[in-house]
């Protein structure tokens, strides 16, 4: 949410802790998801609303909605897929020799059930690949 308001403002993140007197590392933090923003105390929401020119309330209502689509796109799937999910996130925290076979596994279940059997919608698979294989949280290369 953060990061859309920025991009529609022509605004940095670096810019924006500035004006809105906060750590630019606390702005990383929140926008890449570290530090969720409705956990955020209400002077740094006071803070960032204020200069990004929204309510308090339009910032966490909608971070809010955001992490409740995000827990939503992890459960529900396909068996084969939620699988590949669980053991490409189990070889993450294990750091397992295997990482790249199981992102390819996992970047396979993906796409077949969104093209092949039509399980997930081309917005889920997008998040699905963006947060755990294209440059979310999750570095494969830790």
């Amino acid at each position: 949410m953060v990061e859309r308001l920025l991009k529609k403002q022509n605004m940095t993140k670096y810019r924006l802790a500035v004006e809105a007197g906060i750590p630019h590392a606390t702005l990383n933090d929140i926008c890449s998801g570290k530090t969720r923003l409705e956990k955020c105390s209400a002077e740094t929401v006071y803070k960032l609303a204020k200069v990004l020119g929204v309510s308090m309330e339009m910032l966490t209502v909608a971070a809010i909605q955001n992490a409740e689509r995000e827990r939503a796109y992890e459960y529900g799937l396909p068996e084969y897929l939620q699988h590949d999910l669980d053991a490409y996130k189990e070889g993450l925290k294990t750091k397992s020799d295997l990482l790249d076979c199981l992102w390819g596994e996992l970047y396979g279940s993906i796409n077949i059930a969104e093209i092949n059997d039509g399980a997930i919608t081309r917005e889920h698979a997008e998040f699905l690949r963006n947060k755990y294989l294209f440059g979310g949280k999750h570095d494969r290369n830790d």
